[in-house]
């Protein structure tokens, strides 16, 4: 129940400059369930799950509360779960909402096990963006406790509507507060970050304390929960572990890996960022040469070696660029061959999108080469002029080796 930054999933690594673009129906995503705000909202198979095991236990306790319902008790359970994911939906609709307000783009929102996540593509620029940003979530759910409980002053208790309004209101304040915790991948622990950012000045220590603040509170989840529940056994006078504490046990440990593990990749995503500056495409281009298309390939080399280039550019005969020689296709041709090959047949021709701007640098120059996946960009001076050939695998392995750099 949380807006997390990056492609996180929370979980998978940035791709590689050339991988191709998430298709917008996402299969990894779940089902697709509509697009408000033109955001894709997925339901993932483990929510399944959730919504199984939370209609067998609320329709259980409904067996002493409305017995009269019989076997319709788990019917009125199915409806308090997609209920209470539908409220799940509106958090994350308001973490979304802020997100486009701030010209954050979302690349989905998913409904998942233990709730529901935000994927925002970009960081806020600013510390206070962020605490709106996380703020508005836990927020819409304190709204939605005010509107249940209001509900409620109208219908009689003991009802089926009563309890289904009584047992939303108690989640959704239940959700509120679990999502305030101060700690990473919580949104408290998003407004802890961004006032520890206001106060240093750097957002990387805000993510730092908070992250760290995350694993703490997954270590009090982990022992604390138990602990609780044993005690209140032994306070009523129960012998023993009982069915409770063994099920808040697993619950705590869940709980407590779901919170470990996003303050880990939370920590990662922001280290990786602090090192993308150093990915510059002025730096990472390769000076080129210009050669017309019917030029063999054994003469395009032996120009390139002379200029001390390491790639080609098709130009016409206006010398105005039409393609850049693919490096891979340059590789498979035999030596004994290369003076019978034209560079025309091992180029490819300049699309949409394969023209970007020596000034790119970081997550701006990564982002341009997914939404055009490629081998080789050709690269421009802000006055059109060409500057060289970007290589997709140079900026892959200048990607490793800035992750290979040891945090600041």
């Amino acid at each position: 129940m949380t807006a997390s930054n990056g492609k996180q999933g929370g979980t998978h690594g940035p791709e590689r400059p050339g991988d191709r673009g998430q298709k917008p129906e996402d299969p990894g995503g779940g089902l697709l369930m509509g697009r408000p705000f033109g955001v894709p909202v997925y339901v993932a198979p483990s929510w399944f799950l959730v919504a199984i095991l939370i209609t067998w236990i609320f329709g259980s306790q409904l067996k002493d509360v409305l017995p009269e319902l019989g076997a319709a008790r788990y019917l009125v359970s199915l409806f308090f779960a997609i209920a209470f994911y539908a409220s799940v939906l509106v958090h994350e609709l308001a973490h979304t909402v802020a997100a486009l307000r701030f010209q954050l783009p979302v690349r989905r929102i998913q409904l998942q096990f233990f709730g529901g996540v935000s994927e925002i593509e970009k960081e806020s620029e600013s510390p206070g963006r962020e605490f709106v940003l996380a703020f508005v979530g836990p927020l819409l759910s304190l709204v939605l406790t005010g509107l249940f409980y209001g509900a409620m002053q109208g219908v009689r208790a003991g009802t089926v509507p009563g309890v289904l309004l009584a047992g939303l209101m108690v989640s959704n304040l239940l959700v509120a507060i679990f999502n305030l915790l101060p700690g990473l991948p919580l949104d408290g622990g998003r407004m802890l970050r961004a006032v520890v950012w206001k106060i240093s000045g750097k957002p990387m220590t805000g993510t730092v304390v908070a992250a760290w603040t995350g694993r703490a509170l997954a270590i009090a989840v982990l022992i604390g929960l138990p602990l609780l529940t044993y005690s209140n056994e032994l306070s009523r006078g129960g012998g023993g572990v009982g069915t409770g504490a063994i099920t808040d046990a697993l619950l705590a440990a869940v709980l407590a890996a779901i919170i470990w593990t996003g303050a880990g990749n939370a920590l990662r995503m922001a280290r990786l960022r602090e090192r993308l500056p150093d990915l510059q495409a002025r730096s990472l281009t390769r000076r080129a040469v210009p050669v017309s298309a019917d030029t063999p390939l054994s003469e395009a080399l032996r120009r390139a070696n002379e200029a001390g280039a390491r790639a080609l550019v098709v130009v016409d005969v206006n010398g105005e660029p039409r393609a850049v020689v693919r490096e891979a296709a340059i590789v498979g041709v035999p030596e004994h061959r290369r003076p019978w090959v034209g560079v025309g047949g091992l180029a490819q021709d300049l699309k949409p999108g394969m023209r970007v701007s020596v000034e790119l640098a970081g997550e701006d120059l990564l982002d341009t080469l997914r939404t055009t996946p490629a081998s080789e960009y050709l690269v421009v001076e802000p006055t059109g002029e060409v500057y060289g050939v970007l290589s997709a695998a140079d900026v892959e392995r200048a990607f490793v080796d800035a992750m290979a750099k040891p945090a600041h």
